[in-house]
């Protein structure tokens, strides 16, 4: 059989974050690659119960089809979640998919045609890249700084470029960690709003803060909203409940989440209802926000060890930020190193990082990295840095 497929997937490559994963998995590879939750903080009682109320309230209706929208009493309780963080939306508002990155994905389809530009960050999150680009839509990358994209570069190439869209994570960026500024969350929404500019704001990460007191507010919060808004928001549950629900959701405009929901019952008619279902019974009957200040505790002790170990000589020539929340550590090698090349000597000594460069929507620097620090507990952080630390010793006596 001579198999040819589509023009879709000329634009379609394999995550190296997916691919480093497999390489670490069953061996003693000691993985700082992925963006993954502590299985230790995991509530898995709670997650238990959860299912079992569905099973004891619903019996076999709770197995049954669901609305492509969600189930609305899981819609509901977000929405009451959102109002505190000064989101005020409906059901109508929102649409239930299978973890955010469907969210982009389903937006990309329905608003985004090939050949239309889309404004990021550069670097930005791998995983929005791999949809725009399949989906053939020009992306360009806006030089930002640690306060977020430089809105002299951003008003320059809206005018030079006429996108019909602009994708940020503002808080606790993937890869680089950084957080927006107020003036620059604002400066975004003034610039793309009389332009007619949609923005797509993603928001795994901005429950992981380390500074409790600290206000974030989200770009969707600061526009007129929810009708009318030039804002689409994405969340989702997987880094601060547990990622194998998969769910996650999109809050905006009711005419492009209407949009959305038909392109969602062509993809896979509706996220999981048993999992929202638990989700919702999670929600009522267990304190997440007291779970989530849990894990804030115990990523920011992560975080504080991990830089701790950065300060080490042996990484004198390196440069980071400390994160003030989410999952990343981002760093920048000296300009004679290349990560692809040096994540070989890491794996071969037992560690492995993602390489920076498949982040950027164009010129890639590859002397960067991505380490993540929520994943690994105490003894082996110090092993898998002792272990970089080797690797780049053997790379540049090999240089």
């Amino acid at each position: 059989m001579n198999y040819t497929f589509s023009s879709f997937t000329d634009g379609l490559k394999s995550s190296a974050v997916r691919d480093i994963l497999k390489l670490t998995q069953g061996n003693a590879v000691i993985s700082l690659a992925g963006g993954l939750p502590a299985e230790e903080h995991f509530p898995i009682e709670a997650v238990k119960e959860a299912f079992e109320r569905v099973f004891q309230h619903g019996g076999k209706s709770s197995l049954q089809y669901g609305l492509t929208e969600g189930y609305t009493p899981l819609r509901e309780a977000i929405c009451h979640r959102m109002a505190k963080k000064g989101a005020s939306v409906k059901p109508e508002n929102m649409l239930i998919t299978t973890g955010s990155q469907q969210a982009i994905y389903l937006l990309t389809r329905i608003y985004m045609s090939a050949g239309d530009v889309v404004l990021v960050e550069n670097p930005t999150y791998l995983a929005a890249l791999q949809i725009f680009q399949a989906s053939g839509v020009r992306v360009v990358g806006v030089e930002a700084d640690q306060d977020g994209m430089l809105l002299d570069d951003l008003e320059a190439k809206l005018n030079l470029h006429r996108p019909k869209m602009v994708y940020v994570t503002p808080t606790f960026a993937n890869p680089t960690g950084k957080v927006w500024s107020l003036e620059r969350r604002k400066g975004l929404l003034a610039l793309c709003k009389p332009n007619n500019v949609l923005i797509l704001e993603d928001d795994p990460y901005g429950e992981i803060q380390f500074d409790e007191k600290a206000e974030y507010p989200s770009i969707f919060s600061l526009d007129d909203h929810p009708e009318g808004s030039a804002v689409m928001y994405t969340s989702t549950f997987s880094k601060t409940v547990v990622p194998a629900l998969r769910t996650g959701w999109i809050i905006g405009d009711s005419r492009v989440i209407a949009q959305m929901a038909k392109a969602k019952q062509a993809v896979d008619l509706h996220s999981s209802t048993l999992d929202q279902q638990a989700l919702h019974q999670l929600l009522t009957h267990f304190d997440l926000d007291a779970h989530i200040r849990t894990i804030r505790n115990e990523y920011r002790v992560r975080m504080e060890l991990m830089k701790s170990l950065l300060q080490d000589p042996r990484f004198s020539d390196l440069h980071w930020n400390e994160p003030q929340g989410g999952m990343f550590f981002w760093v920048e090698l000296p300009e004679s190193i290349d990560a692809n090349q040096l994540l070989k000597k890491a794996v071969e000594k037992g560690v492995a990082f993602v390489p920076g460069m498949d982040f950027y929507a164009e010129n890639p620097r590859r002397n960067t990295l991505r380490l993540n620090f929520t994943h690994t507990d105490n003894a082996n952080m110090k092993l898998g840095l002792d272990r970089l630390a080797e690797a780049l010793d053997v790379y540049k006596q090999n240089v």
